[in-house]
């Protein structure tokens, strides 16, 4: 029964519309606290670390070549990606069904995007040794990803012990966002140039789980971009 008060109280439609829509344009990013309550959200950090301790996780991947730079100075996160229908992730399945219904209602608002679609859950851990993401943007090159919502896990958490802030620098704004990675706190924020973002060093054990939700049509794009180049790719190949 407290399930269903927390989740019944939860005004999904005036949240999205009256708060979250309104900060995506004014100010590039939004969280709140409290969404799923202590239950739920207790439910989804247990599945989680049972994932952790099963050694499902494994380390993050960089895109592209850097050679001579190690990965952990740049990425020390360890990552699984989930859809929500494997075992033992009903918890995380239930995150992700109410975060799809608020991002839903939120399109309604966001006329310039034609979001319908989005990617499995990354379910990440950074161990606490003092690694973090240095600074970057999600989508620097219309990949598709358009809003990146993040679901943080760590319950008393002090920032100033254990770091791990996610630092957003939102484009043209004079200020720096801290958002610390508290129990059942979601966060939104555009996925592209205008919120690059880094991880500070965590110096305990950081959970998150991060879905990115795509514009359809900016995403089609980068299909077909990619399936140009990969026939072009091997036309060549075919040619030599």
């Amino acid at each position: 029964m407290p399930i269903l008060q927390h989740i019944m109280k939860l005004d999904l439609e005036k949240l999205a519309m009256d708060y979250i829509v309104p900060c995506l344009v004014e100010e590039g990013f939004f969280y709140l606290d409290s969404f799923l309550g202590d239950v739920v959200g207790q439910c989804v950090l247990d599945q989680v670390k049972e994932m952790h301790c099963s050694g499902l996780l494994h380390d993050g991947q960089l895109a592209g070549r850097r050679t001579g730079v190690s990965k952990t100075h740049i990425r020390g996160d360890k990552i699984a990606w989930v859809s929500g229908t494997e075992k033992g992730c009903e918890s995380i399945s239930f995150l992700l069904s109410m975060i799809d219904r608020l991002v839903v209602l939120c399109a309604r608002g966001l006329e310039k995007n034609n979001i319908k679609e989005r990617s499995k859950a990354m379910v990440a851990c950074y161990p606490g040794n003092g690694t973090g993401y240095v600074k970057h943007v999600d989508n620097p090159n219309a990949d598709g990803r358009c809003v990146t919502c993040i679901y943080y896990l760590n319950k008393n958490w002090d920032a100033k012990e254990n770091g791990g802030i996610l630092k957003i620098f939102p484009e043209g704004k004079s200020y720096v966002a801290d958002v610390e990675p508290i129990f059942d706190r979601l966060l939104f924020f555009w996925s592209d140039r205008r919120n690059p973002h880094e991880v500070q060093p965590a110096y305990a054990t950081r959970y998150a789980i991060t879905v990115w939700y795509f514009d359809v049509e900016e995403r089609a794009q980068a299909k077909k971009r990619f399936r140009d180049l990969t026939a072009s790719s091997q036309e060549r190949s075919f040619a030599s």
